[in-house]
C-alpha cells in the first residue's frame, strides 16, 4: 500500500507541475501579448485620409500574421485630442505598442514620452517630436531626398534654363528639409530663376490662392514646383482658369492617385511625381510588430527614400483603391 501511495503521490506531483507550467507559460504569453496602439491624425486631406486607409489595411494583415497580436487604430481631429486618446490607450487598452503620426509635433511630445515612461515601446512616424528622447525609433519619408530629386527634375527639364515659382507647405522641419534641398541644387544651375516661393500650407485652396497672386505678378513662369499634390491640385485649377500656356510642367509631390494616373497617361503638365507614401505607416506598423514580437532590436531611424514617378514607371506606383 506505502508502494502505490507513493506512486499515486507521485502522480499529483507531476500533474500538479504540468499544471504550474502550462500556467507560467499562459502567464508569459500574457506578459509578452502585443498589445499595439496605432494613433494618426484624420482624414482632414489627401494625404492623411491615404495614412487612415494603409492603417486599417495593415491592422488587418498584423492580425492573421501574428495571431494574438492586437492592433487598436485611433484618429484624431486635433492634437488636444490625440493627446487624450493616447493616455486612453496605455491607461484603458493597456497598450505595450505605441506607433504615432502626432498631428504636432510640441504638444505630442509629453504625452508621448509619459506613455514610454511607462514601459510603452513607442514609434514616431513623419512628423518628429521636440524631444527624440521620447521615442524608441523612427520612421520616415525623405523629406530632404524629395526637395532634391524634385530639384534635379526640374533642373533636367529645363535644361538648366528658366523661370520658376516655388508652393511651400507649412512652416515645419519637413518643409525647411524640403525646400533647402531643393534651393542647394538649384545653386547648380544659375540660369534657373526662383521668382517666388510662398506658403501654401499642403492645402488645395491655398494652392488655388497662392497661384493666383502668381499668375497675376509674373508674366512668364516656365515651371512651377507644388512640392505636394494638395497644393498642386490647386494649382492646375488657377492656370486652367488663368489660360496661361508659357507653363510646362507643374511638380507635386507624396503619389497621390489622381496624379500618378495623369503621368501614366502623358499629361501635358503633370509629367512626373516624387513619391512620400502615406503607405509608410504600414512599414512603420509591420516593423514594430516583428521587433516586438521576435524581441529582435528595430532599425531605427529608418528613412523611406523619394522615388521619381515618370510614365515609365508609374504603375508601380497606382493604387486605385486608395483614397489617395
Amino acid at each position: 500500500m506505502d508502494e502505490l501511495a507513493k506512486e499515486v503521490n507521485m502522480h499529483g506531483v507531476l500533474r500538479g507541475l504540468v499544471v504550474m507550467g502550462a500556467l507560467l507559460l499562459m502567464a508569459a504569453f500574457a506578459q509578452n501579448k502585443v498589445i499595439m496602439g496605432v494613433s494618426i491624425p484624420a482624414a482632414d486631406h489627401g494625404w492623411t485620409a491615404g495614412i487612415v486607409y494603409w492603417a486599417n489595411q495593415t491592422k488587418g494583415e498584423l492580425e492573421k500574421k501574428y495571431p494574438g497580436i492586437q492592433v487598436i487604430v485611433k484618429t484624431a481631429k486635433d492634437a488636444s485630442e490625440q493627446a487624450n486618446q493616447i493616455q486612453d490607450l496605455v491607461t484603458v487598452n493597456k497598450i505595450n505598442t505605441l506607433v504615432i503620426l502626432p498631428y504636432e509635433s510640441a504638444p505630442l511630445t509629453k504625452p508621448v514620452a509619459a506613455a514610454k515612461a511607462k514601459g510603452v515601446f513607442v514609434t514616431v512616424v513623419d512628423r518628429g517630436l521636440t524631444d527624440p528622447n521620447a521615442q524608441d525609433a523612427y520612421v520616415a519619408g525623405d523629406n530632404p531626398g524629395l526637395g532634391r530629386v524634385s530639384a534635379e527634375y526640374m533642373a533636367k527639364q529645363l535644361g538648366g534654363k528658366g523661370n520658376i515659382v516655388i508652393l511651400r507647405g507649412i512652416p515645419t522641419v519637413i518643409d525647411n528639409q524640403r525646400y533647402d534641398a531643393f534651393m542647394e541644387v538649384m545653386k547648380k544651375y544659375p540660369g534657373i530663376k526662383v521668382l517666388d516661393q510662398k506658403y501654401a500650407n499642403w492645402n488645395r485652396d491655398d494652392g488655388f490662392k497662392v497661384m493666383q497672386d502668381f499668375l497675376t505678378r509674373f508674366k512668364q513662369i516656365d515651371a512651377v514646383w507644388a512640392q505636394d499634390d494638395d497644393i498642386a491640385v490647386g494649382v492646375l485649377k488657377a492656370i486652367d482658369e488663368a489660360k496661361r500656356t508659357d507653363i510646362k510642367f507643374v511638380l507635386g509631390g507624396a503619389g497621390m492617385k489622381e496624379m500618378i494616373k495623369k503621368v501614366m497617361d502623358g499629361d501635358k503638365l503633370i509629367t512626373a511625381d516624387v513619391t512620400y507614401p502615406p503607405r509608410m505607416i504600414q512599414d512603420a506598423m509591420m516593423l514594430t510588430a516583428e521587433a516586438r514580437v521576435t524581441g529582435k532590436p528595430m532599425k531605427t531611424p529608418t528613412i523611406i527614400p523619394s522615388v521619381l514617378v515618370t510614365k515609365e514607371n508609374a504603375k508601380e506606383y497606382y493604387f486605385p483603391d486608395s483614397p489617395f
